[in-house]
């Protein structure tokens, strides 16, 4: 059976892509944690990382990348079901679905943020990517959820435009052969605009890299895999942005929304919705969304 303590270690070093930034998540040194990687490996039977030459950066091979899936359900699961019976009852909690393609930190922090001014409040937060996101808000097994989709494509609480390039490795040079795309899962927004877009232009292209996780997809494209569409705030000192002059015409933009359900909101929730409208910044729109 396979330990969770280790499967943690996995998601957090594969969402860094770095065995320092991932030890710092998991409160452990760094030798620490790659002994648990190398432990987990031998369990398995397939190496899960790709490292560099100084060991401390690392990508997910095939079977690193399926398994951090994996691994995200079961440590979820682990924690709802330590929730459930930690809880008194008096509280329903409050449910709400982030993308899995946003910032990780950032969201964290918006959240850590919301517990510490509403100590009373239990939050539940699942992410996923925002088609399964939406499906989970129609099924009402979340109450709210932030998801990155085209500009105006429903009723929303809030609306933020998010301004979209492709971004590719420092040194990363196009050849003429078909173009390496880095790439979230079917579904994601950044994905379909960097498929249709080159479609339209009748240019060929490949898949070089997948990942579910922003921060993969930002290491990939850093390490010169392949290009991606990327909001320009999830650019890094790493990447450089490719326009008319590579041979890449403009992208239009995409949006980060904040839906929820069919039910009006109770008192909790509108709590919950106001603070992220706040801390996420100036938006397009606020009209609040038909109950």
């Amino acid at each position: 059976m396979l330990d969770l303590e280790l499967l943690k270690t996995l998601v957090c070093v594969v969402e860094e892509g770095s065995f320092t930034r991932g030890a710092e998540r998991v409160h452990r040194t760094q030798s620490t944690v790659s002994q648990q990687i190398l432990k987990l490996e031998e369990r398995v039977g397939h190496p899960l990382l790709q490292r560099d030459r100084s060991g401390k950066q690392a990508l997910p091979t095939q079977q690193g990348e399926l398994l951090a899936q994996y691994a995200r359900r079961l440590l979820a699961m682990a924690q709802e079901a330590e929730d459930a019976l930690a809880t008194t009852g008096s509280q329903p909690a409050l449910r709400l679905g982030v993308p899995e393609d946003f910032d990780a930190r950032r969201m964290a922090a918006i959240l850590a943020g919301f517990s510490a001014e509403h100590p009373a409040l239990r939050l539940d937060t699942v992410s996923g990517m925002s088609t399964d996101l939406q499906r989970r808000l129609g099924a009402g097994e979340i109450d709210l959820a932030l998801m990155k989709r085209e500009p105006g494509s429903g009723d929303c609480i809030a609306a933020w435009p998010e301004s979209l390039v492709w971004a590719a490795g420092a040194g990363f040079a196009p050849d003429a052969g078909p173009v390496p795309l880095v790439l979230f899962p079917a579904g994601c927004i950044y994905r379909l605009r960097a498929v249709r877009t080159l479609d339209k232009a009748g240019r060929p292209w490949r898949q070089a890299f997948g990942s579910q996780s922003l921060t993969g997809i930002q290491a990939a494209v850093a390490a010169g895999l392949g290009i991606s569409v990327l909001p320009r705030t999830a650019l890094l000192k790493e990447h450089r942005v490719l326009g008319r002059a590579a041979g890449f015409e403009a992208l239009p933009p995409s949006e980060l929304a904040l839906v929820a359900g069919g039910q009006p909101l109770g008192r909790a929730l509108q709590h919950l919705a106001d603070y992220l409208v706040a801390q996420l910044g100036p938006r397009r729109r606020a009209a609040r969304q038909a109950t």
